[in-house]
């Protein structure tokens, strides 16, 4: 009971922060929406598909992220600083390239990349003009998040957690006064929302590097993020990051495959689905707390050797995902009335938004459970295979097709396509279940050398 008690108390120091965290990140992409939704049904729609740009990155830098906790947790647990920076440096050194890359992409090209998502040229042109002004902003974002990883590992999740609220505040602020305007703010609407993002991600880069310099946390080797020198330890790196980003990127575009076929079906069918996946995104967020804290938590005992102690903690947590995810979809079903009635949607959009509600309720349930066992303790012990090989199985040989198959062949009624498209969580339970149990995971993956 002790054992528990404790495990708890580590959780809820861990996991608090980052849930709150992703709940202020989550209300940015919500106040867009809802604000722009009172303009009109376009701009929400536009911004919306546009945002899909940045849930792309999002993957990549996750990935990146993830693969440095999985190395930094353990080697943390081993209180071996050294190569915890290491481990940074070498995030870092990925998720700028990429950041930079994605940049250029929306600043040149963002006509190109709207029609990835919508055939609408009200809705590219709108999303084009959003693009364009954001772009710097992965970069940016590249730098913020990989630094927020290596603060969670290393006891500073309550700064992250404060750095990132702090911009996010700033973000609806700014919403606020650039797509309404105020005083001599000119009303800007979707582009106005677009530069509050840019100002907003501005002021956190430059927060985190304020905290960084002042030793909040483990300094970041500029030298080694340009070129990182531990060789051993970059293929680790590599070796358990390139699985978590082929599933995280597998994964992610099948959930932008949702959006394309949504977007396909009309604007009221992409605005519901909008909304509803805002509202499913912010709700999630204490689960997807756990799942990052759980593989923090998880990771160090392994770092430790203990082994027997992870097991048990590991089944406790398991648990309790699955009441967090059930008291999620409880919380989601009693918001659906006040949604649909704050959000400014057409008849038929409403229509499909308090069924698309009722879907993310009891798909958030699967959610919970399957991110804290496959990206929490499956990643704590190195196994990340697993995620990558179940997810493309799921999404890509049977959700993405039946969706496709349902749209666009037997022309199904848009309720039972959305329906369709939120079955991969319970298709993937048996198989994340089984793999649990075989206990693969239960294992010490630092070089001994660096012990």
């Amino acid at each position: 009971m002790n054992e528990k008690r404790a495990l708890y108390r580590s959780l809820f120091s861990v996991v608090m922060p980052i849930a709150f965290q992703n709940l202020m990140a989550a209300l940015v992409t919500a106040s867009d929406a809802f604000m722009l939704g009172f303009l009109d049904q376009d701009s929400l729609s536009a911004s919306s598909l546009a945002g899909q740009v940045a849930f792309v990155f999002s993957l990549f830098y996750g990935a990146f992220v993830s693969g440095m906790t999985v190395l930094a947790a353990q080697y943390w647990g081993k209180k071996d600083k050294k190569t915890t920076g290491e481990a940074l440096a070498i995030a870092m050194h990925f998720s700028l390239a990429v950041g930079l890359i994605f940049s250029a992409a929306a600043v040149l090209m963002p006509e190109l990349l709207m029609r990835i998502f919508t055939s609408d040229q009200k809705l590219i042109d709108a999303g084009s003009d959003y693009l364009r002004i954001v772009s710097p902003t992965y970069f940016l974002t590249g730098f913020s998040q990989v630094y927020f990883g290596i603060m969670k590992v290393c006891d500073r999740a309550k700064l992250s957690s404060l750095i990132g609220s702090l911009a996010v505040i700033l973000n609806i602020i700014l919403n606020g006064c650039l797509i309404f305007g105020l005083w001599i703010i000119p009303e800007m609407g979707i582009t106005g929302a677009a530069l509050a993002t840019l100002i907003a991600k501005l002021f956190e880069a430059g927060f985190v590097i304020a905290a960084a310099s002042k030793g909040k946390c483990i300094k970041l080797d500029i030298k080694q993020a340009l070129r990182p020198r531990n060789r051993q330890l970059g293929r680790d790196y590599r070796k358990y990051m390139l699985p978590m980003l082929i599933n995280l990127c597998g994964w992610g575009l099948g959930v932008t495959m949702y959006s394309v076929i949504m977007g396909h079906l009309g604007t009221d069918a992409t605005a519901a689905n909008s909304i509803a996946s805002i509202v499913r995104h912010m709700i999630a967020s204490l689960c997807w707390g756990i799942a990052s804290g759980t593989g923090i938590i998880i990771g160090g005992m392994l770092g430790r050797g203990e082994f027997e102690k992870a097991k048990r903690s590991a089944g406790s947590l398991v648990r309790c995902s699955i009441y967090l995810g059930a008291a999620s979809g409880l919380v989601i079903l009693a918001l659906t009335p006040l949604v649909t009635s704050v959000v400014k949607l057409d008849p038929q959009a409403k229509h499909y938004l308090r069924y698309m509600m009722f879907f993310a309720a009891y798909y958030i349930i699967g959610n919970s459970l399957n991110s804290t066992v496959i990206t929490g303790i499956f990643a704590a012990g190195g196994d990340t295979r697993f995620g990558m090989i179940c997810d493309i199985i799921t999404l890509w040989a049977v959700v993405v097709p039946l969706g496709m198959v349902c749209a666009f062949v037997l022309k199904l009624p848009v309720l039972v396509v959305a329906a369709v498209l939120t079955l991969d969580e319970f298709v993937k339970l048996p198989a994340v279940y089984w793999n649990y149990k075989k206990y693969n995971w239960v294992k010490d993956i630092t070089q001994p050398q660096s012990a």
